[in-house]
């Protein structure tokens, strides 16, 4: 039978299929063939046996946390405790797009700042809407539920940005495990300890652990520019054009125009290890 799974506790995988749950173990092979199942995959498995006995190609896998085949991603970005962070929100974002994952902006504690600093963020954030990404408040409850609808989507983004108290004002009843924010650190404590997968309007969300760290070692230089989605509409006279020591590469004529965010451009720089 065809299933999927939605949750990983020990050596256990549990397999969601037309509306049951099964508590199932992979085959033996797997270990050897070093294939690890992860939150996300469809498999192929034995309903009497409780054995996975396929996992069917993915759509895409992340690592950190481990899960796979998702469609959208909701990337929690605090304002405030922790501090808002482009470089962080870039990364996410380039993660994304390199992993063919909608990604979509949705910002948190706008409480906690003031009336001009609220201004001058979304002045910034206004560049990321013209450039094709959704960003929204978390306030905007009714906007998220129809983003859900029919996509499976990992909510995502700073530890203590606010990730399982946005999942509980969408569904209450799960009554995810918050933390506070450590004020010597800057970061929340990690209070989502085992990856799941849930129903939710519609769609399918996963409430993840939070990122600590982000890191591209496994992404060519090509890959990491080719997600800066701005780049794209350059039209670079060198189709090799790597926009940095290049005289006529007009993403860096457009960054001197100020029609690209100059941080976006800097960040792309230090992604790829350019000084």
């Amino acid at each position: 039978m065809k299933g999927q799974i939605v949750k990983i506790s020990s050596d256990l995988c549990f397999v969601n299929c037309e509306n049951n749950v099964y508590p199932c173990k992979s085959r033996g092979i797997f270990r050897k063939e070093h294939i690890t199942p992860t939150v996300g995959d469809y498999v192929l498995f034995h309903k009497d046996k409780l054995i996975i006995e396929k996992i069917l190609p993915r759509k895409n896998i992340f690592q950190r946390p481990k899960v796979s085949n998702i469609d959208q991603a909701f990337l929690i970005i605090s304002l405030k405790i922790p501090d808002f962070s482009l470089y962080l929100l870039d990364k996410f974002l380039v993660l994304m797009e390199m992993n063919h994952v909608e990604p979509i902006i949705c910002i948190t504690k706008e409480d906690l700042m003031t009336k001009e600093e609220l201004e001058d963020i979304w002045d910034t954030l206004k560049y990321y809407e013209k450039i094709g990404y959704t960003v929204l408040s978390n306030q905007e409850l009714d906007k998220i539920k129809k983003l859900l609808k029919g996509k499976t989507s990992v909510f995502t983004g700073q530890t203590g940005a606010g990730k399982s108290t946005l999942l509980n004002q969408l569904n209450p009843d799960w009554n995810l495990e918050t933390g506070e924010v450590s004020k010597a650190l800057g970061r929340g404590r990690h209070t989502t300890r085992v990856v799941e997968l849930f129903e939710l309007y519609d769609g399918k969300v996963m409430d993840t652990p939070g990122f600590s760290a982000l890191e591209f070692p496994q992404y060519s230089k090509e890959k990491i520019k080719s997600a800066f989605v701005e780049f794209q509409k350059c039209n670079c006279p060198f189709s090799d054009c790597s926009h940095t020591k290049e005289e006529e590469c007009r993403v860096k004529e457009e960054v001197m125009k100020k029609n690209i965010l100059e941080s976006r451009y800097l960040h792309y720089l230090d992604f790829i290890g350019v000084d």
